[in-house]
């Protein structure tokens, strides 16, 4: 398969080398000249994924025409809030015919629609060409070539299959669904509550905490998701509990420890430069919350969350009423 990858951060250099390592020819299309130069001629990304070296089979261009030219598979690797805005001027570039891989996980701004829903819109792309991939999928363990899962979803069933044999390496198992609905909510919900379990772990909260935070926090994901009419059986698989216990817990998770650094006290400004990177929940809590709200469903991990981040709240007192809350079955 002819693929290319718009993005090369971390995760869209893992998805990348995934696809060359499994046979296809793949293009990178990069920002900055020196980013393609160095995947081009040196078969690394160092900035973004230290030590790891990309097969030959992957090369890179700034050149957005050249990167999608005659692509079979194009996936999407950017920040979800700026993804509207670059597929106003991507997407007449894209093959009729190919398949476009969303590997964002957020809910836009405004909108509150899904990734998905946003290159469906601003692409023209029909919806059962579109191809979510969520799961655990922390970027430097799989560049490692650490065994890893992920779903693969569509609502074609056939191309969902395609693009499984075009992921399919000894290291990287991907799995098919249909319902990319519930795939693309567990991505999104997960970095917000992976940014509440960042900031009690900052706190000095203990195991017992953190484990709530995790159970209750997919809880609140599965009565959104059902609320929205996805499959509640995918909440308890790879795209919601596998990829909700890997943001949590690993100290690779970009909002695990973005809501260390607010726990500390740091303002959003402070824990920003700190970390230098996107932490999807922290915008995502805003749009989660309405979308919840919208449609009667109460989050209130994700309100917290949001009141710490945008409200200025203190993490201590958030926890505080989240423990106070009215008490009722589980």
């Amino acid at each position: 398969m002819k693929a290319a990858v718009i993005g090369s951060g971390a995760w869209g250099t893992a998805f990348a080398k995934v696809l060359g390592d499994a046979g296809s020819e793949v293009t990178m299309r990069a920002r900055r000249e020196q980013v393609a130069a160095e995947i081009r001629d040196q078969h690394g990304n160092e900035g973004s994924l230290p030590g790891i070296r990309l097969s030959k089979r992957i090369t890179a261009t700034t050149d957005l025409a050249e990167a999608v030219d005659g692509a079979e598979l194009i996936a999407i690797a950017v920040p979800s809030q700026t993804l509207r805005a670059n597929l106003a001027d991507w997407a007449g570039f894209f093959p009729k015919d190919a398949t476009v891989v969303s590997l964002m996980k957020g809910i836009e701004l405004g909108t509150l629609k899904r990734m998905s829903e946003v290159i469906v819109d601003t692409a023209g792309v029909a919806a059962d060409r579109v191809v979510v991939v969520s799961g655990p999928n922390l970027a430097p363990e799989i560049a490692a070539e650490q065994p890893t899962a992920t779903v693969v979803a569509c609502l074609d069933e056939d191309r969902a299959r395609q693009v499984q044999h075009a992921l399919a390496t000894p290291y990287f198992r991907p799995y098919t669904s249909d319902d990319v609905l519930g795939c693309e909510l567990g991505g999104a919900v997960k970095n917000v509550i992976a940014l509440a379990y960042g900031m009690a772990s900052a706190i000095g909260l203990g195991d017992n905490t953190k484990a709530s935070l995790i159970t209750r926090g997919l809880a609140e994901t599965s009565r959104l998701g059902v609320a929205l009419g996805a499959d509640p059986l995918t909440f308890a698989g790879l795209a919601g509990l596998g990829d909700l216990v890997a943001s949590c817990s690993s100290r690779l998770s970009r909002n695990r420890t973005f809501g260390e650094h607010l726990g500390r006290g740091e303002s959003l400004e402070q824990a920003q430069v700190a970390t230098r990177q996107t932490a999807e929940g922290v915008k995502s809590c805003l749009s989660i919350r309405d979308l919840a709200r919208a449609h009667g469903v109460e989050m209130p991990i994700v309100e917290q969350v949001e009141k710490v981040c945008h409200e200025g709240a203190d993490p201590r007192v958030a926890v505080k009423l989240l423990m106070t809350r009215e008490m009722k079955p589980e």
